[in-house]
């Protein structure tokens, strides 16, 4: 059964990332997270129907057979391969910022599609983390991207990787199409190739130091406006996301 299909048949459903193997007959013991929000949140019961995913592509239309409080399980009826990636591979080099700014960047950029994101260390970033709160961050803006996942229809959860030092994610970068945001005059979109992937730098409240932008554009980095009105440093990834994948992507 396709993925149309099991949603004719069953309507719109919840859909849950489950980092499992999902094969066809077999049963998936689901995780506390989704398991508590189906029996707690939405009180559902043995036979009701819905979608699992695996975030490396593959779906899964399942019906619970089992809801207790000790286990929650799942009978895979059909799997398919996910239809909700971009051809275009976006890696979003995001400056850490605070509160639940950094949230909502990651949130928005998993999506409209971003392949992979790095926080990145910057001169005007004032946030540093260090040994387990660098590690408790970490879980959860993975976290993040697969709840975005499981609301935006993506099968494919996009790594966050190790906050690093912008020098570090520059030295990495070996995509066709560079960008960095910067108040410069610049039309990235005015190409006639279509590059199948790109390295998008986003930097931190106050923008890029000039320490920064050299080394950015050492490391060929383009300069990319997005107009006369200063963005905050969670907007600006969505807006040049937007036009990436309008110009290069799918939307």
């Amino acid at each position: 059964m396709s993925a149309a299909d099991w949603y004719a048949q069953h309507g719109k459903m919840p859909r849950f990332y489950v980092p499992a193997s999902l094969a066809a007959g077999s049963d998936v013991v689901l995780p506390e997270g989704p398991a508590r929000h189906i029996t707690r949140v939405l009180r559902m019961g043995e036979g009701t129907p819905l979608v699992l995913f695996d975030g490396q592509g593959i779906e899964a239309g399942v019906r619970l057979v089992e809801v207790g409080r000790k286990q929650t399980v799942a009978h895979v009826e059909s799997i398919w391969t996910g239809s909700g990636e971009s051809p275009l591979a976006v890696h979003l080099g995001q400056a850490i910022s605070k509160g639940d700014r950094m949230d909502y960047a990651i949130q928005k950029a998993v999506e409209l599609g971003v392949a992979a994101i790095t926080p990145l260390y910057t001169e005007r970033g004032d946030v540093r983390l260090k040994g387990d709160r660098e590690d408790k961050k970490l879980a959860h803006w993975q976290a993040v991207a697969a709840s975005a996942c499981e609301q935006s229809g993506r099968a494919v959860v996009p790594p966050v990787h190790s906050p690093i030092t912008l020098q570090a994610w520059l030295e990495e970068r070996h995509e066709p199409l560079r960008l960095m945001l910067h108040l410069a005059t610049g039309n990235a979109f005015n190409r006639q190739d279509r590059p199948a992937s790109v390295a998008l730098l986003i930097g931190p409240e106050g923008g890029l130091s000039e320490t920064d932008i050299a080394a950015a554009q050492t490391a060929d980095f383009t300069p990319l406006t997005l107009g006369p009105r200063v963005l905050r440093t969670e907007t600006a990834p969505v807006v040049a996301l937007s036009l990436l994948q309008h110009h290069f992507g799918d939307l």
